[in-house]
């Protein structure tokens, strides 16, 4: 395969692993689709269950193969040279005829979500992609009503960040807590290619964090590595009290020098606590920094956020990191079509002290 094929393939991979919806997909050109050693590829890369350890839900694998086979069908000119894949037809009838469950339901049912970002080398350049694989419900609210068991937009946004020059120096060597961390995407990404001292994934509800354990697990993050950063999670109920005494020992790790929070002012009911949360951080540990990212589905609700920092008299910044349009989006894959901001907040320095 050439370098461009090659590519456009590897896009189309990382799509399909994070369940991108099928009509969303960016097919590589018929002519590639086409080709054998094409075919052989994706039928390898995507359904050999010899090959592929975290599989989509076999629903999604049907659409997307359905997808696949009829732009070959639709492609063929001349049935002795342009052939399909005797694996890939192989699996689409197997899907076919398998007793699948309905999309409502696979909906709700718990799924292997991937995620891939580029990570950038010291020099800047992208020079490998790093994976989260995650065990995380599709449905925007689970039967629970807790919406931490998936993961939303600006924890992507937020990981691409992360994952930036910009990101990668802000962390490294230092401490870092996730405050409501849904399914813990950003806390393994951290400690699987960051180079902190220790994350601490925590979570306002002890079922989340049970599943925060166990996609830790599903990326070989035990907590007992001697080598890697200390590893942690915790249940952690915004607005209550806490020292730094108290915390170390209820935790096993220092205070925090970076805390993050993706998507955690969505509920306006929430905010005063979050934000007092905050307070007794910055008092435990005045150079305390807070990254802050939230998709602005309701104005109201994240300016009622921002007031209730500015009486808090925090100092705010809003960050320079743009949204990639999302033609040009190779991973992770997000819509665009709502505002993303990410805000660095820190503890108001003394006037003789700026």
């Amino acid at each position: 395969m050439q370098g461009q094929d090659r590519t456009a393939l590897e896009i189309l991979r990382r799509q399909y692993f994070q369940l991108v919806d099928p009509a969303q997909l960016r097919w590589a050109d018929i002519q590639t689709l086409k080709s054998p050693d094409v075919q052989a590829w994706i039928y390898s890369h995507f359904f050999n269950p010899d090959h592929v350890t975290y599989a989509p839900p076999e629903r999604y694998q049907l659409r997307v193969l359905k997808q696949l086979v009829g732009k070959l069908e639709a492609a063929i000119t001349d049935p002795e040279e342009d052939e399909i894949s005797d694996d890939l037809m192989s699996t689409f009838s197997e899907l076919v005829t398998a007793s699948l469950p309905s999309e409502s339901t696979s909906a709700q049912q718990k799924a292997y979500v991937t995620y891939s970002y580029p990570l950038q080398g010291h020099d800047g350049d992208s020079t490998q992609t790093g994976s989260v694989t995650l065990l995380e419900a599709r449905s925007v609210i689970s039967g629970a009503g807790t919406t931490g068991l998936r993961t939303w937009e600006a924890a992507l946004l937020m990981g691409s960040f992360l994952v930036s020059g910009k990101g990668r120096n802000l962390l490294r060597g230092r401490r870092v807590l996730e405050l409501g961390a849904g399914t813990g995407m950003l806390s393994i990404l951290c400690a699987k290619y960051l180079e902190m001292s220790g994350i601490l994934a925590t979570d306002g509800d002890e079922a989340v964090v049970d599943a925060i354990k166990t996609n830790f697990f599903l990326n070989g993050l035990t907590g007992e590595s001697k080598s890697g950063p200390i590893v942690r999670t915790a249940a952690l109920k915004w607005g209550r009290h806490l020292t730094q005494h108290t915390f170390a020992e209820d935790h096993g790790i220092e205070l925090p020098d970076v805390i993050l929070g993706a998507d955690v002012t969505y509920d306006r009911s929430v905010i005063p606590a979050l934000v007092a949360t905050m307070r007794q951080f910055f008092e435990a540990s005045p150079a305390i920094q807070v990254l802050i990212s939230a998709t602005i589905r309701n104005t109201d609700t994240f300016e009622a956020f921002l007031n209730a920092c500015r009486r808090n008299q925090f100092d705010m910044e809003l960050l320079d990191f743009a949204l990639v349009p999302e033609p040009a989006q190779e991973g992770p894959f997000y819509p665009t079509s709502t505002p993303i901001p990410i805000w660095r907040i820190t503890k108001a320095q003394p006037p003789e002290d700026r």
